[in-house]
């Protein structure tokens, strides 16, 4: 029984008092997971390689809203790079609690035109850089200790990998091959490190309005297309894929280890064969 004294009971937003760094968060799905793990209580590093005036509007933005970020620069593919920004993340924070390594990049081609200079641009970032981000964010884990007050976890660190991981996309070799990667590269960190309580999970998003896919959803013709790959019926927004991401960075999915969760409408369902193939 309530009295009329008594003070409502408010819940605390689920990462309150945690830090968390998002690689690629100046536009797409990355500044949708920046975005919702601010307003889920989190401070926010917007990380960009080169829109900076993108990542200072959305920092703006999200400080305009009561919440906490700061953008930062680096190119995550580049080792040195990849040090400075957890040495800046460090002095900017305090600390880290939460990596989303999302930043990822097309160069698209038909398999035999495909230059190996494309090939390794594709793989420098989507694989290698995820590598690179989620190994320094292990050492910066260990350093800095356990706080259980503030996470269950000792750290969490989310992949952004994509729907591409399972299946196969012609004229996108590259990409595809390197979002398999990603796969067991998650896997196999999250067995190694579970022990430790790191907790290493991933996102695979389907078809998102973004502006590198643009193409597909911008006019009636080619979303009608891309809406026949998807049972659900309409095209993901970035704010599906941060919703998940806040989830996964939360004491709520504490016992989630390992797993990767296809945000995609039905994509993986192999919708054509809806019709009995």
């Amino acid at each position: 029984m309530s009295h009329s004294g008594d003070s409502p009971h408010v819940i605390d937003p689920p990462l309150k008092g945690q830090r968390a760094l998002v690689t690629g968060a100046s536009s797409g799905i990355g500044e949708g997971i920046a975005r919702a793990l601010a307003g889920a209580g989190a401070s926010v590093v917007v990380n960009y390689r080169s829109s900076r005036e993108d990542a200072e509007r959305i920092t703006s933005e999200i400080v305009e809203c009561g919440g906490t970020a700061v953008p930062i620069q680096a190119d995550i593919s580049k080792p040195d790079h990849c040090g400075r920004l957890f040495d800046e993340v460090q002095s900017a924070l305090g600390g880290l609690d939460i990596v989303v390594a999302n930043a990822g990049i097309q160069r698209d081609a038909a398999f035999t035109d495909l230059s190996l200079d494309d090939w390794r641009t594709v793989l420098n970032v989507n694989l290698t850089g995820q590598f690179l981000c989620a190994q320094e964010a292990v050492r910066r884990f260990r350093r800095q200790g356990h706080d259980r007050g503030r996470s269950a976890a000792l750290g969490k660190i989310v992949f952004t990998s994509s729907v591409h991981q399972a299946i196969p996309w012609a004229g996108h070799a590259n990409y595809a091959t390197a979002k398999g990667g990603l796969k067991l590269l998650m896997e196999s960190m999250a067995q190694e490190l579970a022990c430790e309580k790191i907790r290493v999970n991933a996102i695979a998003p389907g078809a998102i309005k973004t502006f590198i896919n643009r193409e597909a959803w911008e006019t009636e013709e080619a979303k009608e297309q891309l809406l026949m790959l998807i049972p659900y019926g309409r095209v993901g927004e970035p704010e599906d894929v941060g919703k998940v991401a806040v989830w996964l960075a939360s004491d709520d999915s504490d016992y989630v280890v390992g797993t990767t969760i296809f945000v995609d409408g039905g994509m993986l369902l192999y919708p054509a064969f809806r019709e009995g193939g």
